[in-house]
C-alpha cells in the first residue's frame, strides 16, 4: 500500500504511459531509469510466465489430469528447467494475437472476465467456509516469524498489477480523482480478497496438504465437493487469462515508451496504423515471456520476480522523496547534501506541495516503503540474487555500449530542434526536414 501511494502521486503529477520508467527518468535520470526499465521488462516477462505455467495446472485439473501429464520432461536439462510447458506457450501466443488486434477489444474482454472472476472468488469463499475446520489453524505459525517474512517477499509479485494500471494515467479524464481511487481502492480490495482466500484455504486443508499446483481445486475435491473443483478451475483460468491480457498491454506500453527515448531500438516504438497497437513491442515481449514460461520452474520465477519488484518499488519511493525535497536550480547545495546523506536530514529541509494529489505524511510513508522493501529483499535466497545480478550486469553492458549513446544523440537532436524552433519564432530560420518531435522522427 505504501508503494501504491508513491505510484499514485507520480501517476497524477506525471500522467504518461511510461509508468515507473518515466517517473524515475524525470527524478533520478536516464541511468537509473534504464536499470529500472530493464527490471520492469523482466518483471513483466517473468510475471506472465509464472501465470502461464499456473494456467496449465488449472487446465489439467479441469480435465481431471495432473499438471505433469501436459508437461514434457527433458532429463538432459537442469532440474529447475526440465519441466517444459508447451500449453503455456500456446496460451501466451493466443494472448499476443488478441493484444495485437485491438487494445479496446482487450479492455472489453478483460471487463467481462473480471466480473466472472469476482463471482468465482465469492463462490470459493462461501462454499469453502462451509467445509471449514478450525483445527487446521491451531499450528498458526508453524515456521516462525522469519519464514513469514520470507513468504511475504516471495508473494510480493502477486501485487504488482497496479504498476500496469499507472501506465493508463494519460488516458484518464480526471487523474487527480480517478487515479487515487483506482489504485488505492484496487489494492485495498485485492489485499482483502487475498487474505480471506488464504484463510479459507487453510481452514479447508492443513497447510501441509495444500497442493502446490492447483490448491483450491484439490482442496474442494478432498473435502467431498468434487463438482466444485470444476467451477474453481474454470474461474481460475478466466482470472489468469485476464492477468495475461492486462500484462500484455502494459508491457507493450512500457517497451514502446522506452524505445521512444532511443534507449531501446526505435522500431519497437512503432504503432500499427490500422490497429493502433504497438505490434513490435507486444510480440517481442510475449516471445520472451513464452521462452521463459516454457523452461523455468515457478519457484524460480516467483523469487526473481519479487526481487525486481521490490527493487523498483524502492527506487520509486526514493524518487518521490527527491521530487518533494529537491528542485534543480531552487534547492540549495546544503539541502541537497542533506537529502543525499540520509532520511533524517530530509526532515530538516522544506518539502514542496504537489499540485494535484500527494502522498500523506511525507517523508514518513515513502521512507517506510524504502525500509520495508529493503527488509523483504533480505528474505530472498542467494541464488535469486545471483540471477538478478547477472541480468543487471547485462543491462549495464547494453546501456554503456548502446543505450547511453542513443539517448545522448536523441537529447542533442531535441536540443537542436528547440533552438531552431526559437529562431523560427523570431523569424530567423525555418523548420528542417526530418526534425525530431516528441521522441519520434
Amino acid at each position: 500500500m505504501l508503494s501504491v501511494f508513491c505510484y499514485t502521486e507520480f501517476a497524477v503529477e506525471i500522467p504518461v504511459a511510461g509508468g515507473s520508467f518515466a517517473y524515475l527518468r524525470v527524478e533520478l535520470g536516464d541511468f537509473v531509469a534504464f536499470v529500472a526499465a530493464g527490471n520492469i521488462l523482466l518483471e513483466y516477462c517473468i510475471g506472465g510466465a509464472a501465470v502461464a505455467r499456473s494456467w496449465t495446472s488449472y487446465f489439467a485439473t479441469l480435465l481431471n489430469h495432473h499438471p505433469s501429464d501436459f508437461r514434457i520432461h527433458a532429463s538432459s536439462l537442469s532440474a529447475d528447467y526440465s519441466e517444459l510447458e508447451p500449453i503455456a506457450v500456446v496460451v501466451i501466443a493466443l494472448v499476443c494475437v488478441f493484444a495485437v488486434i485491438s487494445t479496446k477489444g482487450t479492455s472489453r474482454f478483460n471487463y467481462v472476465l473480471s466480473i466472472v472472476h469476482i463471482a468465482v472468488i465469492i463462490f470459493i469463499i462461501v462454499a469453502g467456509l462451509t467445509r471449514a475446520d478450525t483445527a487446521n489453524m491451531r499450528d498458526f505459525m508453524a515456521f516462525g516469524v522469519r519464514d513469514i517474512f520470507s513468504a511475504s517477499a516471495v508473494l510480493f509479485f502477486a501485487y504488482i498489477g497496479f504498476d500496469a494500471v499507472s501506465t493508463m494515467a494519460e488516458e484518464t479524464k480526471n487523474p487527480a480523482r480517478d487515479i487515487p481511487i483506482g489504485l488505492v481502492g484496487a489494492m485495498t480490495l485485492t489485499t482483502a480478497l487475498y487474505c480471506v482466500l488464504a484463510v479459507t484455504l487453510c481452514l479447508m486443508q492443513p497447510y501441509g496438504s495444500i497442493d502446490p499446483d492447483a490448491p483450491f481445486s484439490v482442496a474442494f475435491a478432498d473435502r467431498g465437493m468434487d463438482w466444485a473443483k470444476y467451477i474453481v478451475a474454470f474461474g481460475a483460468l478466466k482470472g489468469m487469462t485476464t492477468v495475461l491480457l492486462v500484462s500484455a498491454v502494459g508491457q507493450a506500453r512500457y517497451l514502446t515508451h522506452i524505445a521512444r527515448t532511443r534507449m531501446m531500438p526505435p522500431w519497437l516504438a512503432q504503432v500499427h496504423p490500422r490497429t493502433g497497437t504497438p505490434v513490435n513491442a507486444t510480440v517481442a515481449m510475449l516471445v520472451a515471456t513464452a521462452v521463459i514460461a516454457f523452461f523455468t520452474d515457478l519457484s524460480i520465477l516467483s523469487n526473481l520476480l519479487s526481487i525486481s519488484t521490490l527493487f523498483i518499488f524502492m527506487l520509486v519511493a526514493v524518487a518521490l522523496l527527491v521530487r518533494r525535497y529537491y528542485v534543480s536550480g531552487e534547492t540549495t547545495d546544503a539541502n541537497r547534501n542533506k537529502l543525499a546523506a540520509c532520511i533524517a536530514a530530509i526532515l530538516a529541509t522544506s518539502a514542496r506541495a504537489p499540485k494535484l494529489w500527494g502522498v500523506p505524511l511525507v517523508p514518513w510513508l515513502p521512507s517506510a516503503s524504502i525500509a520495508i522493501n529493503v527488509f523483504l529483499l533480505g528474505s530472498i535466497d542467494s541464488k535469486s540474487f545471483m540471477r538478478f545480478g547477472i541480468w543487471t550486469a547485462a543491462l549495464l553492458v547494453y546501456y554503456l555500449f548502446v543505450g547511453l549513446h542513443a539517448s545522448y544523440d536523441t537529447a542533442k537532436a531535441l536540443a537542436a530542434e528547440s533552438a531552431l524552433a526559437a529562431k523560427v519564432e523570431e523569424g530567423d530560420g525555418k523548420p528542417a526536414q526530418g526534425a525530431v518531435h516528441d521522441g519520434e522522427y
